[in-house]
Protein backbone atom coordinates (compact mmCIF):
# COMPACT_ATOMS: atom_id res chain seq x y z
CA UNK A 1 0.00 0.00 0.00
CA UNK A 2 1.29 3.50 -0.78
CA UNK A 3 1.93 5.88 2.09
CA UNK A 4 -0.88 8.33 3.01
CA UNK A 5 -0.33 11.82 1.60
CA UNK A 6 -2.29 14.97 2.38
CA UNK A 7 -1.19 16.55 -0.85
CA UNK A 8 -2.58 14.94 -4.02
CA UNK A 9 0.46 16.19 -5.92
CA UNK A 10 2.69 13.96 -3.80
CA UNK A 11 0.43 10.99 -4.49
CA UNK A 12 0.84 11.53 -8.25
CA UNK A 13 4.63 11.76 -7.81
CA UNK A 14 4.63 8.49 -5.84
CA UNK A 15 2.73 6.55 -8.53
CA UNK A 16 4.84 7.99 -11.35
CA UNK A 17 7.97 6.96 -9.46
CA UNK A 18 6.57 3.45 -8.94
CA UNK A 19 5.70 3.15 -12.67
CA UNK A 20 9.15 4.41 -13.67
CA UNK A 21 10.84 1.83 -11.46
CA UNK A 22 8.66 -0.95 -12.92
CA UNK A 23 9.53 0.13 -16.45
CA UNK A 24 13.25 0.23 -15.62
CA UNK A 25 13.04 -3.28 -14.18
CA UNK A 26 11.14 -4.44 -17.28
CA UNK A 27 13.78 -2.94 -19.59
CA UNK A 28 16.53 -4.76 -17.68
CA UNK A 29 14.65 -8.06 -17.78
CA UNK A 30 13.86 -7.54 -21.47
CA UNK A 31 17.55 -7.02 -22.18
CA UNK A 32 18.41 -10.15 -20.21
CA UNK A 33 15.81 -12.24 -22.05
CA UNK A 34 16.63 -10.89 -25.50
CA UNK A 35 20.36 -11.54 -25.13
CA UNK A 36 20.31 -14.86 -23.29
CA UNK A 37 17.48 -16.67 -25.12
CA UNK A 38 19.70 -17.29 -28.14
CA UNK A 39 23.06 -17.54 -26.44
CA UNK A 40 23.71 -20.90 -24.73
CA UNK A 41 23.71 -19.42 -21.23
CA UNK A 42 20.04 -19.95 -20.19
CA UNK A 43 17.50 -17.13 -20.38
CA UNK A 44 15.28 -18.65 -17.67
CA UNK A 45 18.23 -19.00 -15.32
CA UNK A 46 19.30 -15.40 -15.90
CA UNK A 47 15.74 -14.15 -15.40
CA UNK A 48 15.51 -15.98 -12.07
CA UNK A 49 18.81 -14.47 -10.96
CA UNK A 50 17.74 -11.03 -12.20
CA UNK A 51 14.45 -11.29 -10.29
CA UNK A 52 16.41 -12.16 -7.14
CA UNK A 53 18.05 -8.76 -7.36
CA UNK A 54 15.21 -6.69 -8.83
CA UNK A 55 12.19 -8.25 -7.12
CA UNK A 56 9.12 -9.74 -8.82
CA UNK A 57 7.06 -7.56 -11.13
CA UNK A 58 3.31 -7.36 -10.59
CA UNK A 59 1.30 -10.22 -12.10
CA UNK A 60 3.93 -12.87 -11.31
CA UNK A 61 7.43 -13.38 -12.60
CA UNK A 62 6.57 -16.60 -14.44
CA UNK A 63 3.87 -14.86 -16.46
CA UNK A 64 6.17 -11.95 -17.24
CA UNK A 65 8.93 -14.39 -18.26
CA UNK A 66 6.50 -16.08 -20.66
CA UNK A 67 5.57 -12.76 -22.28
CA UNK A 68 9.26 -12.10 -22.84
CA UNK A 69 9.57 -15.57 -24.39
CA UNK A 70 6.64 -14.69 -26.68
CA UNK A 71 8.49 -11.54 -27.78
CA UNK A 72 11.65 -13.48 -28.57
CA UNK A 73 9.63 -16.10 -30.47
CA UNK A 74 8.25 -13.31 -32.66
CA UNK A 75 11.84 -12.20 -33.24
CA UNK A 76 12.62 -15.69 -34.61
CA UNK A 77 9.62 -15.50 -36.93
CA UNK A 78 10.76 -12.13 -38.26
CA UNK A 79 14.42 -13.16 -38.63
CA UNK A 80 13.67 -16.51 -40.31
CA UNK A 81 10.56 -15.33 -42.16
CA UNK A 82 11.90 -16.49 -45.55
CA UNK A 83 12.87 -19.94 -44.24
CA UNK A 84 9.56 -20.37 -42.44
CA UNK A 85 7.62 -19.33 -45.56
CA UNK A 86 9.47 -21.94 -47.63
CA UNK A 87 8.76 -24.63 -45.03
CA UNK A 88 5.07 -23.64 -44.81
CA UNK A 89 4.77 -23.86 -48.60
CA UNK A 90 6.41 -27.29 -48.51
CA UNK A 91 3.88 -28.52 -45.96
CA UNK A 92 0.93 -27.09 -47.91
CA UNK A 93 2.19 -28.58 -51.17
CA UNK A 94 2.66 -31.95 -49.47
CA UNK A 95 -0.90 -31.82 -48.13
CA UNK A 96 -2.10 -30.94 -51.63
CA UNK A 97 -0.17 -33.89 -53.08
CA UNK A 98 2.02 -31.58 -55.15
CA UNK A 99 5.76 -32.07 -55.79
CA UNK A 100 7.95 -30.85 -52.91
CA UNK A 101 11.62 -30.51 -52.11
CA UNK A 102 12.42 -33.56 -49.98
CA UNK A 103 14.89 -31.63 -47.84
CA UNK A 104 12.33 -28.93 -47.05
CA UNK A 105 9.56 -31.34 -46.08
CA UNK A 106 11.96 -33.40 -43.97
CA UNK A 107 13.10 -30.27 -42.11
CA UNK A 108 9.51 -29.08 -41.59
CA UNK A 109 8.41 -32.48 -40.27
CA UNK A 110 11.50 -32.78 -38.06
CA UNK A 111 10.71 -29.36 -36.55
CA UNK A 112 7.15 -30.43 -35.74
CA UNK A 113 8.33 -33.71 -34.23
CA UNK A 114 11.02 -31.98 -32.18
CA UNK A 115 8.40 -29.98 -30.27
CA UNK A 116 6.53 -33.04 -28.97
CA UNK A 117 8.88 -34.16 -26.14
CA UNK A 118 9.17 -30.67 -24.61
CA UNK A 119 5.41 -30.04 -24.84
CA UNK A 120 4.59 -33.32 -23.09
CA UNK A 121 7.30 -32.87 -20.46
CA UNK A 122 6.27 -29.25 -19.92
CA UNK A 123 2.63 -30.15 -19.29
CA UNK A 124 3.62 -32.89 -16.84
CA UNK A 125 6.27 -30.90 -14.96
CA UNK A 126 4.92 -27.32 -15.17
CA UNK A 127 3.94 -27.14 -11.49
CA UNK A 128 7.32 -28.44 -10.29
CA UNK A 129 9.25 -26.08 -12.55
CA UNK A 130 7.12 -23.15 -11.37
CA UNK A 131 8.06 -23.70 -7.73
CA UNK A 132 10.95 -25.96 -6.73
CA UNK A 133 13.27 -25.21 -9.64
CA UNK A 134 13.11 -21.40 -9.36
CA UNK A 135 16.06 -21.41 -6.99
CA UNK A 136 19.44 -19.71 -7.59
CA UNK A 137 21.47 -22.68 -6.33
CA UNK A 138 19.60 -25.09 -8.61
CA UNK A 139 20.24 -22.67 -11.47
CA UNK A 140 23.95 -22.82 -10.63
CA UNK A 141 23.87 -26.63 -10.70
CA UNK A 142 22.11 -26.60 -14.07
CA UNK A 143 24.65 -24.15 -15.46
CA UNK A 144 27.43 -26.58 -14.53
CA UNK A 145 25.53 -29.60 -15.88
CA UNK A 146 24.88 -27.81 -19.17
CA UNK A 147 28.55 -26.89 -19.40
CA UNK A 148 29.44 -30.58 -19.12
CA UNK A 149 27.08 -31.35 -22.04
CA UNK A 150 28.66 -28.59 -24.15
CA UNK A 151 32.16 -29.94 -23.40
CA UNK A 152 31.05 -33.40 -24.52
CA UNK A 153 29.55 -31.94 -27.72
CA UNK A 154 32.73 -29.98 -28.49
CA UNK A 155 34.87 -33.06 -27.84
CA UNK A 156 32.83 -35.16 -30.26
CA UNK A 157 32.75 -32.34 -32.79
CA UNK A 158 36.55 -32.08 -32.68
CA UNK A 159 36.97 -35.83 -33.24
CA UNK A 160 34.38 -36.39 -36.00
CA UNK A 161 33.34 -34.83 -39.29
CA UNK A 162 29.85 -33.24 -39.30
CA UNK A 163 27.45 -34.76 -41.85
CA UNK A 164 24.74 -32.05 -41.74
CA UNK A 165 22.13 -34.67 -42.61
CA UNK A 166 18.76 -33.94 -41.00
CA UNK A 167 16.27 -36.75 -40.48
CA UNK A 168 13.03 -37.28 -38.59
CA UNK A 169 14.89 -39.39 -36.04
CA UNK A 170 17.39 -36.60 -35.41
CA UNK A 171 14.53 -34.12 -35.03
CA UNK A 172 12.98 -36.32 -32.34
CA UNK A 173 16.32 -36.79 -30.59
CA UNK A 174 17.10 -33.07 -30.58
CA UNK A 175 13.60 -32.56 -29.17
CA UNK A 176 14.57 -34.82 -26.27
CA UNK A 177 17.62 -32.62 -25.63
CA UNK A 178 15.28 -29.63 -25.57
CA UNK A 179 13.58 -31.14 -22.50
CA UNK A 180 16.70 -30.29 -20.49
CA UNK A 181 15.74 -26.64 -20.92
CA UNK A 182 12.74 -27.14 -18.63
CA UNK A 183 15.28 -26.92 -15.81
CA UNK A 184 16.26 -23.23 -15.41
CA UNK A 185 19.96 -22.75 -16.02
CA UNK A 186 20.39 -25.47 -18.63
CA UNK A 187 19.61 -23.34 -21.72
CA UNK A 188 17.19 -24.35 -24.46
CA UNK A 189 19.38 -23.10 -27.29
CA UNK A 190 22.50 -24.58 -25.67
CA UNK A 191 20.95 -28.02 -25.10
CA UNK A 192 19.58 -28.24 -28.64
CA UNK A 193 22.77 -26.92 -30.29
CA UNK A 194 24.85 -29.40 -28.29
CA UNK A 195 22.35 -32.16 -29.12
CA UNK A 196 22.57 -31.37 -32.82
CA UNK A 197 26.37 -31.40 -32.68
CA UNK A 198 26.35 -34.77 -30.89
CA UNK A 199 24.09 -36.10 -33.65
CA UNK A 200 26.42 -35.01 -36.44
CA UNK A 201 25.27 -31.49 -37.37
CA UNK A 202 27.70 -28.61 -37.75
CA UNK A 203 27.54 -25.84 -35.14
CA UNK A 204 25.84 -23.47 -37.59
CA UNK A 205 23.26 -26.01 -38.78
CA UNK A 206 22.58 -27.10 -35.20
CA UNK A 207 22.07 -23.45 -34.18
CA UNK A 208 19.73 -22.79 -37.13
CA UNK A 209 17.63 -25.86 -36.30
CA UNK A 210 17.64 -24.92 -32.59
CA UNK A 211 16.29 -21.45 -33.34
CA UNK A 212 13.63 -22.67 -35.76
CA UNK A 213 12.41 -25.36 -33.37
CA UNK A 214 11.91 -22.71 -30.69
CA UNK A 215 9.08 -21.08 -32.65
CA UNK A 216 6.17 -23.43 -31.75
CA UNK A 217 7.37 -23.92 -28.17
CA UNK A 218 7.94 -20.26 -27.28
CA UNK A 219 4.85 -19.06 -29.16
CA UNK A 220 2.69 -21.67 -27.42
CA UNK A 221 4.03 -20.99 -23.93
CA UNK A 222 3.89 -17.23 -24.37
CA UNK A 223 0.37 -17.25 -25.82
CA UNK A 224 -0.89 -19.46 -22.98
CA UNK A 225 0.56 -17.19 -20.31
CA UNK A 226 -0.74 -14.11 -22.09
CA UNK A 227 -4.27 -15.55 -22.02
CA UNK A 228 -3.79 -16.39 -18.33
CA UNK A 229 -2.79 -12.78 -17.65
CA UNK A 230 -5.74 -11.35 -19.57
CA UNK A 231 -8.27 -13.66 -17.92
CA UNK A 232 -6.74 -13.36 -14.43
CA UNK A 233 -7.78 -11.05 -11.62
CA UNK A 234 -4.35 -9.75 -10.61
CA UNK A 235 -3.34 -6.20 -11.48
CA UNK A 236 -0.79 -6.19 -14.27
CA UNK A 237 1.71 -3.42 -14.96
CA UNK A 238 0.97 -3.52 -18.69
CA UNK A 239 3.16 -0.53 -19.51
CA UNK A 240 6.13 -2.29 -17.91
CA UNK A 241 5.28 -5.66 -19.47
CA UNK A 242 4.89 -4.11 -22.93
CA UNK A 243 8.13 -2.17 -22.60
CA UNK A 244 10.03 -5.30 -21.57
CA UNK A 245 8.56 -7.24 -24.50
CA UNK A 246 9.56 -4.59 -27.06
CA UNK A 247 13.10 -4.48 -25.67
CA UNK A 248 13.34 -8.29 -25.67
CA UNK A 249 12.13 -8.45 -29.30
CA UNK A 250 14.63 -5.87 -30.57
CA UNK A 251 17.60 -7.29 -28.66
CA UNK A 252 16.68 -10.86 -29.67
CA UNK A 253 17.00 -9.98 -33.37
CA UNK A 254 20.56 -8.83 -32.74
CA UNK A 255 21.34 -11.88 -30.58
CA UNK A 256 20.13 -14.32 -33.25
CA UNK A 257 22.32 -12.68 -35.88
CA UNK A 258 25.30 -12.62 -33.53
CA UNK A 259 24.98 -16.28 -32.51
CA UNK A 260 24.62 -17.57 -36.08
CA UNK A 261 27.69 -15.57 -37.12
CA UNK A 262 29.65 -16.67 -34.03
CA UNK A 263 29.17 -20.42 -34.41
CA UNK A 264 30.32 -20.31 -38.05
CA UNK A 265 33.79 -19.32 -36.83
CA UNK A 266 34.14 -20.23 -33.16
CA UNK A 267 33.38 -22.99 -30.64
CA UNK A 268 31.11 -22.98 -27.58
CA UNK A 269 34.05 -22.68 -25.19
CA UNK A 270 33.59 -18.95 -24.39
CA UNK A 271 30.03 -19.74 -23.24
CA UNK A 272 31.23 -22.76 -21.27
CA UNK A 273 33.71 -20.64 -19.32
CA UNK A 274 31.08 -17.95 -18.75
CA UNK A 275 28.56 -20.50 -17.41
CA UNK A 276 31.14 -21.99 -15.04
CA UNK A 277 32.14 -18.55 -13.76
CA UNK A 278 28.50 -17.52 -13.27
CA UNK A 279 27.64 -20.79 -11.50
CA UNK A 280 30.55 -20.48 -9.08
CA UNK A 281 29.63 -16.82 -8.43
CA UNK A 282 26.03 -17.76 -7.62
CA UNK A 283 27.15 -20.56 -5.31
CA UNK A 284 29.47 -18.13 -3.51
CA UNK A 285 26.80 -15.42 -3.14
CA UNK A 286 23.86 -17.60 -2.11
CA UNK A 287 25.56 -20.48 -0.27
CA UNK A 288 28.97 -19.43 1.01
CA UNK A 289 28.76 -15.73 1.77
Amino acid sequence: MPPVYHDSYLVVIYWWHKLAMSVIEAIILGLVQGVTEFLPVSSSGHLILANEFLGVLGGGSLAFDAILHLATALAIVVYFRTDLWVLLQAVLRKLGRLPVNDRDITLATALLISAVPAVVAGLLLEEIMATIFRNPLLVAGSLLAGSALFILAEWRYFNTTPQNFMSLKKGWQIGLFQCFALVPGFSRSGATIAGGMLLGLSRSEAARFAFLMAVPLLLGAGAKKLLDLISGTEAIAWVAVGTGAVVAFAVALLAIHFMLSFVRKYSLWPFIWYRIFLALSVIYIFALS
